[in-house]
């Protein structure tokens, strides 16, 4: 007869808290143009062209701005908004300052997303509530090319963020508190303080809203 087994791991204690956040600072969105994910789609299927001068097709500001945006739909509205996975990953950087394992919390905090962008239902969106416009500005590619580039701008904006977390390792105030401090010391989107690349625009940055 098989003896007793006895089970000491816990069942998941998740919980769920909604916040709504303002900005302090413009939000600047930057999709990867769809326009050229489809042509590096095609020359995988046509095979590569002899190297050369590319002449680039002629855009306008409103395409290239339209081309940087992610967007959501919701019983039928269609919307803007902001990839989810910049929140998470947001507060998964901003555990470093309080002394929290990063690794931890990658497994205790989730962002749910209000809806999926319709260009790539793989992407989770958080809406974004403000009107957006078309920031133009000098950027520098990776062989340190200069180049002009376009994208949208939200400000004023607000968004509704939604988290579902493991009460065995975070409670509420703690939740809130680091959600906090992402928007005042890491920041989402483009230019924002805890950029890879650089030390940022101060963009990216809010305060929840009381």
């Amino acid at each position: 007869m098989a003896g007793t087994v006895q089970v000491t791991i816990k069942p998941p204690n998740m919980e769920f808290v909604e916040f709504r956040i303002m900005g302090t600072a413009p939000l600047v969105i930057h999709r990867f143009d769809e326009k050229i994910k489809r042509e590096f789609g095609d020359k995988i299927v046509r095979g590569t062209s002899p190297a050369g001068k590319k002449r680039h097709e002629p855009r306008t500001l409103e395409d290239l701005c339209e081309a940087a945006k992610y967007i959501g739909e919701t019983n039928g509205e269609r919307w803007e908004g902001f990839n989810a996975g910049a929140i998470r990953a947001a507060m998964i950087s901003a555990c470093r300052v309080v002394n929290f394992k990063m690794t931890l919390a990658k497994l205790s905090l989730f962002v749910v997303q209000d809806s999926w962008d319709v260009k790539d239902p793989l992407i989770p969106l958080i809406r974004i509530y403000g009107a957006s416009r078309i920031s133009e500005s000098i950027g520098r590619t990776s062989t340190d090319v200069a180049m002009l580039t376009v994208r949208p701008m939200y400000f004023p904006w607000e968004a509704n963020i939604r988290i579902r977390f493991d009460g065995d390792q975070f409670n509420f105030t703690d939740v809130a508190n680091l959600l906090q401090r992402v928007g005042e010391q890491v920041g989402i989107g483009e230019g924002r303080p805890d950029s890879k690349n650089s030390a940022g625009m101060g963009w990216g940055t809010f305060e929840l809203k009381r």
